[in-house]
């Protein structure tokens, strides 16, 4: 009659040691999307160099970890990327999106109204989605005249006061009259040019990375 409890005393145990020796599944990292131009996307430099590809090694090494997601493409619009985000919060579901556009409208002339709406409808269903907003500034060549600059740099402020996000005001501060970090073109930063350009975007991004998550 005895003999009933051990075994039943030797069976618990054995299961209690089976569930301490299963493998931890590690929680999947968290995702911040970039949805940005060229200027995201490592025009005419390798992949790997650009500052999104840097700023993925560098949330891999947080913990609990990161990735990032670079959905950017050569030549997005606002408009674009308006059409393209919904799809892309569905299938990733950030906890930040990083939205860097703006700079194809400016080139273009486009107007600005159309340009702060469409990037006011991508910060509405990033922050419907649950993300937080990381906005990121551009600035125009001076041949395009201080007053189309000006209201282009408002554009930006004005929408990071109204929806409460993050702003970077110019995502080239440091770099774009540096030209040994800019590429024949006065556009676009070279390799070396990208680990300043990250800096500029981890300052206001670490924050939100840091807040708690519910």
């Amino acid at each position: 009659m005895r003999r009933f409890p051990v075994l039943l005393n030797a069976l618990w145990t054995l299961c209690i040691l089976a569930w301490f020796a299963m493998p931890v599944q590690a929680a999947a990292p968290r995702t911040v999307l970039v949805l940005g131009d060229s200027l995201s996307a490592a025009h005419n430099i390798a992949a790997e160099q650009g500052w999104v590809h840097l700023l993925d090694a560098r949330l891999k090494d947080m913990r609990p970890a990161w990735r990032a997601i670079n959905a950017s493409i050569s030549g997005e619009t606002s408009l674009s990327g308006r059409n393209r985000l919904p799809a892309l919060l569905k299938q990733y579901k950030p906890r930040v999106v990083v939205l860097e556009l703006g700079a194809n409208d400016g080139l273009r002339g486009l107007p600005l109204d159309r340009m702060r709406d469409n990037l006011a409808a991508m910060i509405e269903a990033s922050q419907a989605a649950g993300a937080r907003v990381l906005l990121l500034g551009i600035e125009l060549p001076v041949n395009y005249g201080p007053r189309y600059r000006d209201a282009l740099r408002e554009v930006y402020v004005d929408l990071a006061q109204q929806y409460h996000t993050a702003l970077v005001p110019f995502l080239l501060d440091g770099v774009a009259l540096d030209p040994a970090l800019m590429q024949a073109d006065g556009l676009h930063p070279t390799a070396a040019g990208e680990p300043r350009v990250l800096q500029n975007v981890w300052k206001a991004l670490y924050p939100l990375l840091e807040k708690p998550v519910h």
